[in-house]
């Protein structure tokens, strides 16, 4: 048709006045794991700069506390971002991520307890659906090059939707330090939460809080934890008297408080509160990454400590000696797959159903006194109790236990000492 011709992808010649108009496109998206905090902060900036991007921020709130979350929409806006995202995720997280994993009894390295671990999972899942939402092509995070965080949010994307383009500036930009991320936070006037006086890098949700860098880098420092704890008293401020709490199990998973039914998120908070005041549940750690560099942390988790303790307090009455043992052992293997980002991953699913099978006859009380850091068990009922007092008492019980009947088992049970005995016996001979 006379009148029309082709210039390029956005030009065309209007039929009126034949002139050049533009038709403007609607830039690619990408989804950017959006906490407010000094690297996400300055990343949505960089994006635009280098990629082009329209940038959604995504914030997956997993309990970070309303500090964090408050005002956020307008700072990601203020700092370039298109749209804000603001899930509520804690229940989840407690659910189908804490739960599980305090079931299997894992802690990594025996000491860990998952926290930052086990909350990177469910914020990279809201990641991938929100970037099916609004139709980005990619999704970006915050993690350094030198962290395990960069393989948990990336495992995920993959195992949800690998097509989904994925950046981590950290890999690419010149920024070497935070010291360098607050300079460019400086020259682009995007407000940050944290000063080069206070450059702790931390992470908080419902289970944990962790705090590394600055003067926790030189393993021979003692913490400064009059100024590095945020959950927890030290033990010096940590009352002189003892305070008991009962908590409730129904198949292995905690529903109660000192006889009050909670939520979970409440339940969480009330033991969070308890241990903090009584110093549990704070551990500084080296650990092993998994990139191959060991780095150091401390870590507050009041609540999981308490849970843990209690919970291996009453599957110790619960469960046949067997099922502890292989239990054990497998918490090993799936502590390795939590903290590797494994989440969702054939495996984990198996060993999570292997767990809750366990845990079916996992109910009953647990009482625990609190005191200077110790979490000490101080009673466990359970209706489901293996324990039995007739059998495991001192006195005679015919019906149920004969003592003589130990003669016959000891002797086959050494048969394979005797018989290795009376050979050495022999050869020298």
């Amino acid at each position: 048709m006379k009148g029309y011709r082709y210039l390029n992808s956005c030009y065309f010649l209007s039929p009126i006045s034949f002139l050049p108009y533009r038709t403007k496109m609607a830039k690619e998206k990408v989804v950017l794991a959006y906490s407010g905090g000094l690297d996400t902060s300055i990343i949505i900036p960089w994006l635009k700069e280098n990629y082009d991007y329209d940038v959604v921020a995504c914030c997956v709130d997993v309990g970070q506390g309303t500090g964090e979350t408050d005002g956020l929409r307008e700072k990601a806006i203020a700092s370039g971002a298109c749209d804000l995202y603001l899930i509520d995720a804690r229940e989840e997280y407690l659910r189908d991520y804490v739960y599980p994993t305090l079931k299997s009894g894992a802690l990594y390295e025996g000491k860990y307890l998952l926290g930052t671990s086990h909350a990177r999972p469910v914020i990279a899942k809201h990641l991938v659906e929100v970037a099916h939402k609004v139709g980005a092509v990619g999704v970006a995070h915050g993690a350094t090059g030198k962290g395990n965080d960069q393989v948990r949010f990336e495992l995920t994307v993959m195992a949800l939707d690998p097509s989904l383009k994925i950046i981590a500036p950290w890999r690419e930009w010149d920024i070497k330090s935070r010291e360098d991320a607050i300079d460019y936070a400086e020259a682009h006037n995007v407000p940050v939460p944290c000063t080069k006086a206070d450059l702790y890098s931390r992470d908080a949700n419902l289970w944990h809080i962790s705090h590394e860098g600055m003067d926790l880098e030189l393993p021979s420092n003692e913490p400064q934890y009059d100024k590095l704890l945020k959950l927890s008293n030290t033990l010096e401020k940590a009352p002189d008297a003892a305070e008991y709490v009962t908590i409730h199990f129904e198949k292995g998973i905690p529903v109660s408080v000192n006889d009050k039914k909670l939520a979970s998120i409440d339940l969480i908070a009330e033991l969070n509160r308890l241990g903090g005041k009584h110093a549990v549940g704070i551990l500084d750690l080296t650990e092993d990454r998994l990139v191959g560099m060991k780095s150091r942390g401390v870590y507050e988790t009041p609540a999981g400590t308490i849970l843990y303790k209690a919970l291996d307090t009453l599957e110790s009455l619960c469960l046949d000696r067997d099922t502890q043992a292989f239990k054990r052992q497998s918490a090993i293997r799936f502590s390795e797959l939590v903290y590797d980002g494994k989440w969702f991953t054939p495996l984990r699913e198996g060993m999570s159903a292997m767990f809750d099978s366990m845990a079916e006859t996992v109910t009953g009380d647990v009482k625990l006194k609190l005191y200077k850091g110790n979490v000490v068990p101080a009673g466990t009922t359970s209706p489901y109790s293996l324990y039995n007092e007739d059998i495991a008492s001192f006195g005679d019980s015919h019906e149920l236990y004969n003592h003589h009947d130990a003669e016959g088992f000891i002797r086959l049970f050494g048969l394979p000492l005797r018989v290795r005995a009376m050979m050495i016996a022999k050869s020298k001979k």
